[in-house]
């Protein structure tokens, strides 16, 4: 497992064993502002709505390889490219950069016992993670680690059908 992984990974661990990953919450008692957060997952609103954590390696692009975008699971704000996923051996999706300045924003975050920053979408306010300064040197030095549950992917070949055509320069010439 790479260094910055492994803390995340003992501290995952301990968070799992102790109940704090917990999939069954009750959803909220907040009112859904939109019909897609009418229609989440019980993880989903667990995560973006009271700032939850999925279980690391056991949730769906941890370890997901394929060429598009990542999108805001409420409002569809495209978040972040695939061409920016890299394998931090944490079991979240981690990423060195979002796909704009203007799609997340962060805050301190002194829960779980330790100082972190948290990151959230923009225009849904969803919890997406928490974004750290252990990433790849070369690509800026951050990891965007990120829960599943605040996703959805759009693959490079449903991209402009589904309006996102203007993000298919990012994956110009990747393979």
């Amino acid at each position: 497992m790479k260094k910055f992984g492994l803390f995340t990974a003992i501290a995952a661990t301990l968070f799992t064993a102790a109940g704090i990953y917990a999939a069954d919450k009750t959803p909220s008692s907040l009112p859904a502002t939109s019909e897609k957060q009418k229609n989440l997952t019980i993880m989903q609103e667990y995560v973006t709505r009271h700032g939850g954590t999925e279980k690391p390696f056991e949730n769906e692009y941890w370890d997901h390889h394929e060429e598009g975008i990542y999108v805001d699971i409420i409002s569809g704000e495209p978040l972040f490219s695939s061409t920016d996923k890299f394998d931090s051996g944490t079991g979240w999706p981690s990423f060195t950069q979002p796909i704009s300045s203007h799609s997340t924003k962060t805050k301190a975050d002194k829960s779980m016992f330790m100082e972190r920053t948290e990151v959230k979408s923009t225009e849904a306010d969803s919890h997406l993670g928490h974004v750290f300064d252990d990433g790849p040197k070369d690509k800026g030095g951050k990891r965007y680690c990120i829960n599943s549950a605040a996703l959805r992917f759009v693959p490079k070949a449903e991209m402009a059908e589904e309006g996102y055509g203007e993000f298919l320069v990012l994956l110009k010439g990747k393979k």
